[in-house]
């Protein structure tokens, strides 16, 4: 069984791990996150040391590469602060798996108190901020997706949508594949091209026929491989950072 989640109060700092992807790709899904917070009263620490969480090494089976990148990571969060990651993929490597990468080293009781501390974005945003929006943009149909990691590891696949039902003008429509992978997996969409190239083909089909003007995600790899798939269908569909989206739609 997963043991409940107990959220603290809203705190006074959090500190903020950007992920690779946020900070050499979509570095305004980043600020965007951080303007999020705070506006919520809060200060962001931003430690300048962090890289990778290690996950691509993790899932590629390469374990002592993994630990050496996820090592370098343990010591940037000294304060007993929130960590939010704006990544549900990222977020899930760090509070699922960090406890098993160090199991059994002299490491282990440091990256289980960090990994007690990770939230991810949208996570952080509901169950600790209580965050209130008001919807100051046009009309819109969208749809939500939620990476695999954001849903199965971290139980988070209502926290994006709570959300986006804030947003009065907005319609969140629903994709008859919601559940399912797009198909980037991070390496696996390189080891395995024709099977991920098919499995986003399913993906963009299916928020495009559930009339989506615009799809949002938690994710920048989930962006950046449908949003990917859109262009080269030509089709108009946009995709964003739901961080950036809840900003642009309440500034």
């Amino acid at each position: 069984m997963t043991p409940v989640k107990l959220y603290p109060p809203k705190p006074e700092k959090v500190y903020f791990f950007g992920t690779c992807l946020v900070d050499l790709f979509y570095p305004e899904a980043g600020l965007d996150g951080i303007r999020l917070l705070e506006r919520e009263g809060i200060e962001v620490l931003f430690p300048e040391d962090q890289t990778c969480c290690g996950q691509p090494a993790y899932t590629s089976g390469y374990q002592q590469e993994a630990r050496a990148v996820a090592a370098a990571q343990l010591g940037l969060f000294p304060e007993p602060w929130p960590i939010v990651v704006p990544s549900g993929s990222c977020g899930g490597m760090m509070r699922t798996h960090y406890p098993q990468l160090f199991a059994d080293t002299d490491l282990e009781e440091q990256a289980n108190e960090v990994a007690g501390r990770v939230h991810e974005l949208t996570e952080f945003l509901v169950h600790v901020c209580h965050l209130k929006l008001e919807d100051r943009g046009a009309p819109e149909k969208v749809a939500m997706h939620t990476s695999c990691s954001a849903r199965r590891e971290m139980g988070l696949a209502e926290t994006g949508p709570a959300l986006l039902a804030q947003l009065g003008k907005v319609e969140l429509v629903e994709q008859a594949r919601a559940a399912e992978c797009c198909g980037f997996g991070g390496t696996f969409a390189v080891r395995h091209p024709e099977v991920s190239a098919a499995m986003v083909e399913d993906k963009t089909t299916a928020i495009a026929e559930a009339g989506a003007q615009r799809f949002v995600t938690s994710d920048c790899g989930c962006m950046m491989n449908i949003g990917g798939r859109f262009e080269q269908q030509k089709k108009p569909v946009k995709g964003e950072h739901i961080a950036s989206y809840l900003w642009r739609r309440t500034s």
